[in-house]
């Protein structure tokens, strides 16, 4: 039996520009056991949205396989593909802009369900609503309303609500807590981890914010450029990151104490590699204060430098 629900080789997507092509996504290769998360951070633009996207096939990849259960994704079609994806799902970064305006929040959670024909009856369909409703936290009083009345958080969880509608085994959640405030933040992260545990969920949590990555995830992937640089266990990533970048990153999160005040910031400096036919060698290496001459034609593959512990650098 597979221990990994998703396993992703070598998959790469490229988006034709006037230039040449744009590598949003470079060679990664990641897996996911069943019942964890895997954490995917970097800097906006690293590729991050677009790898969760393509392993959903919501984007099509150029190359490469993603495997669902044992099973090749990218060679699936027609009813095969429609089949597998309701075991996968997504909630969107912006739950206003992903839910329909002109509908009610019963009839939203209700979309799928009738879509799919997953019950014979619509008085079954909205059954299961009002149980959906309650699972996410949502009042029943609140079933018609509309999108534009509720809160930004009230909002996430009808994206919720859907997206566990189809009982699915994976989930997406592409930064489903950066439009919300702090306190809403906390909510639904602790909501999410609260669904896993109780439908053995599997997620790719995808955020640019460290605190919130390390609250919820696993593993954790870092990307940069479309590229993985490091790969690791959560605590492993804070307690000894290896990556330059990573290091970076972990500095610039705010500490809300007084005794660091004064604590000096590593800001990264350079110019950002162009990910328009980029040229081989590590894409951090004009930025990297650790720099050497071994970099510019390093084949920036992840490599087992401890345990568990994955990295794409040279100089380690």
């Amino acid at each position: 039996m597979n221990e990994n629900l998703i396993e992703i080789r070598h998959l790469k997507k490229y988006f034709p520009v006037k230039e040449g092509h744009l590598h949003a996504i470079d060679d990664v290769s990641l897996h996911i056991p069943k019942g964890e998360t895997l954490g995917v951070v970097g800097e906006s633009g690293c590729g991050k949205s677009t790898l969760g996207r393509t392993i959903l096939r919501l984007i099509e990849p150029t190359s490469g396989q993603v495997l669902y259960d044992g099973v090749d994704l990218t060679t699936l079609s027609g009813a095969e593909l429609s089949k597998v994806r309701k075991d996968m799902q997504i909630i969107f970064q912006d739950p206003y802009a992903s839910l329909n305006p002109r509908m009610t929040v019963r009839d939203l959670i209700a979309e799928p369900l009738l879509i799919n024909k997953v019950f014979k009856s619509k008085a079954l369909v909205y059954q299961e609503v009002d149980e959906l409703m309650a699972t996410v936290g949502l009042s029943k009083r609140l079933a018609s309303a509309y999108p534009h009345e509720l809160d930004g958080g009230r909002r996430q969880r009808i994206g919720i609500a859907r997206a566990i509608s189809m009982k699915p085994k994976f989930i997406v959640c592409d930064e489903p807590v950066s439009a919300l405030d702090v306190s809403i933040q906390a909510q639904i992260l602790n909501l999410l981890m609260d669904l896993q545990k109780d439908l053995g969920l599997t997620y790719m949590f995808i955020t640019h914010d460290l605190s919130v990555v390390r609250h919820i995830s696993t593993h954790i992937a870092v990307m940069y450029l479309g590229q993985c640089v490091e790969l690791c266990p959560s605590k492993e990533l804070f307690k000894n990151p290896l990556h330059p970048y990573t290091k970076a990153l972990l500095t610039a999160i705010p500490v809300p104490s007084s005794e660091m005040r004064h604590k000096k910031i590593e800001v990264v400096k350079g110019e950002v590699f162009s990910p328009i036919n980029p040229a081989p060698g590590c894409r951090f290496s004009a930025r990297c204060t650790e720099h050497k001459e071994s970099c510019k034609g390093y084949c920036s593959d992840l490599v087992e430098v401890e345990p568990g512990h994955f990295v794409a650098c040279p100089n380690i």
